[in-house]
């Protein structure tokens, strides 16, 4: 629980004044054997709860800390996950969801609200799974995403015919591999911010999203910021902690 609903509940007398106090008095993270140490303050500090990278973990430890995770924030969320490591805990916790397409595996409270909004733009189908990874971090952190893929260079008028959507959010994420000249054309046009995401899509020479990295990097558009190569969740970060601000900022207004 994070310290507000701790106060929340201390306020209603949910819990007693020993119980808050323990809470408080915690670690700001949690020892798990000689493997991890799980950030248990992490949203208090940054807004955001810990989730899991999921890829290279061991099967043990992996289970331990998604149970974990979901003990104490009752939700969880990891990337790169596999189909084996979903088999792993289906039983355990029967609401445990995992999407073959952005390799993501989650718990997710019901009923969570959405705010703002982001646009998530692909330029080719196969953009789509980092698109993706993107598109569901963002939702998991209360953020209301309008996907609109394939949308690439090659056929630009694709693009042009839902440009109205993508000028009212509040941020914009870029996906393209390639030449990766998605995040350019989307700086013009735009007067928000663009999180590029250089995809590893394209033939030998694109050097598995070398090429498109340094194109997004090399921009001459401006208001662009390019994360790492396929680092669909990095961009979904961000753009959620952009469009809580914009959020803010009508309210207070």
């Amino acid at each position: 629980m994070e310290a507000r609903e701790i106060l929340t509940r201390f306020k209603k007398n949910e819990i007693t004044l020993e119980e808050a106090e323990h809470y408080f008095r915690k670690e700001p993270f949690e020892k798990m054997g000689g493997y991890a140490k799980l950030d248990s303050h992490r949203e208090v500090r940054s807004g955001f709860p810990e989730v899991i990278f999921c890829s290279g973990k061991a099967d043990e430890h992996f289970v331990h800390i998604f149970q974990k995770l979901y003990e104490d924030n009752g939700e969880v969320f990891g990337t790169r996950a596999s189909r084996h490591q979903y088999e792993l805990v289906k039983d355990l916790l029967p609401g445990v969801e995992y999407d073959d397409l952005s390799h993501i595996i989650k718990i997710e409270k019901k009923h969570k609200e959405h705010i703002g909004k982001i646009a998530v733009c692909t330029a080719g189908t196969a953009d789509i799974p980092v698109a993706e990874e993107a598109a569901q971090t963002a939702e998991y952190f209360g953020t209301r995403v309008e996907r609109i893929f394939d949308v690439g260079v090659s056929g630009i008028h694709r693009l042009f015919s839902r440009l109205e959507v993508i000028q009212e959010a509040n941020c914009v994420v870029a996906v393209a591999g390639m030449e990766g000249a998605l995040a350019s054309v989307l700086g013009g046009l735009v007067d928000k911010p663009v999180i590029a995401v250089p995809t590893s899509v394209g033939y030998g020479a694109s050097m598995h999203g070398l090429s498109a990295l340094l194109t997004m990097i090399n921009s001459c558009a401006n208001g662009i910021a390019v994360v790492n190569i396929d680092n669909g969740y990095g961009a979904g970060y961000i753009a959620t902690q952009i469009n809580r601000l914009a959020v803010r900022e009508n309210q207070e207004q």
